[in-house]
């Protein structure tokens, strides 16, 4: 299945960001409040949502294109300079009158202190122009992902499942907020718990999990329904039964992108042949792997085939 990873090629859409890290030592309290002072020794810029999901699926061996909405600014530059790195096809349009995201995180001793955030929702032309190449893209690729991190580059989600389900290609949603009505028709949707109970509400068994799971996933007509749960694993709801993946007993050092790398391991499984045990199989150990890593970070094809 590995071996197929490299014949698969995946088209990422959504909000993107530059993830930057300030690393520094912390030595004191500052005088003028009761705040750490950082001394800042290191920056690193990583890339983040949507990008971070193309660059997961890049480091396992996909062929991988990806389309957004950056600024013109330094950040927006930085985005397509590591896009570029990492062998990604990045189609990025410029929106001259917004910011490119970016997240911006302070750490010391190896503890994140503060994060500050810096973002503008694109503008209608724009993300005009981007669904009309999305058009074009789309027959091109195997299989879809739509990273959705509620930053309104994805305004015209439910076309673009249209578009992709037309053209006969599986569509992988990472779904925010609360209305799920804009992703019917997808193939499978990866909610986090937390996600899902913004949604449904809570449930108090697994039995009643099961039946408002399987609820939401009728309602939107999908295939599937993947719920990514910290450390009860991960389980997918299908037509009539379940797949759970109990969590991989490691250390957690920083969860954050995780789900970037599930639903890219589970894109790239399904586009290779795999079935659905197979892929959330590979998804689960993938997500155990970066966990493990500081930051949005990704799992290489050498460090999934070891764990397999």
């Amino acid at each position: 299945m590995l071996e197929k990873i490299a014949r698969v090629r995946l088209l990422v859409v959504g909000d993107v960001m530059l993830d930057r890290y300030w690393f520094g030592e912390v030595s004191r309290i500052s005088p003028e409040a009761p705040v750490p002072v950082v001394k800042v020794e290191r920056i690193e810029e990583r890339l983040g949502g949507a990008a971070n999901v193309a660059r997961n699926a890049a480091a396992v061996g996909a062929k991988t294109a990806l389309l957004s909405v950056v600024g013109d600014d330094e950040a927006g530059r930085s985005l397509s300079r590591l896009l570029a790195d990492g062998e990604i096809d990045a189609g990025l349009h410029v929106d001259r009158a917004i910011d490119t995201t970016v997240k911006l995180r302070v750490i010391g001793r190896q503890q994140q202190l503060l994060r500050i955030d810096f973002e503008t929702v694109p503008s209608h032309e724009i993300l005009q122009a981007k669904l009309a190449e999305f058009e074009k893209r789309v027959v091109e690729a195997d299989v879809v992902i739509l990273s959705d991190y509620g930053k309104g580059g994805l305004t015209h989600i439910a076309e673009m499942i249209r578009l992709a389900r037309a053209a006969g290609k599986p569509v992988l949603v990472d779904p925010k907020g609360d209305d799920y009505a804009k992703y019917a028709g997808a193939t499978v949707i990866t909610p986090n718990r937390s996600e899902l109970r913004e949604v449904v509400g809570r449930w108090s068994s697994e039995a009643d999990l099961f039946a408002k799971a399987q609820k939401l996933r009728a309602e939107l007509g999908l295939e599937a329904l993947l719920v990514t749960r910290s450390e009860e694993g991960m389980t997918l709801f299908s037509e009539g039964e379940t797949h759970h993946q109990a969590a991989l007993a490691r250390e957690v050092f920083d969860v954050s992108g995780a789900g970037d790398t599930v639903i890219a391991t589970l894109a790239v499984m399904l586009a290779a042949g795999a079935n659905w045990d197979e892929a959330i199989r590979a998804a689960n150990i993938a997500a155990g792997i970066v966990v493990g890593k500081l930051g949005t970070a990704v799992v290489t094809r050498e460090e999934l085939a070891a764990a397999l």
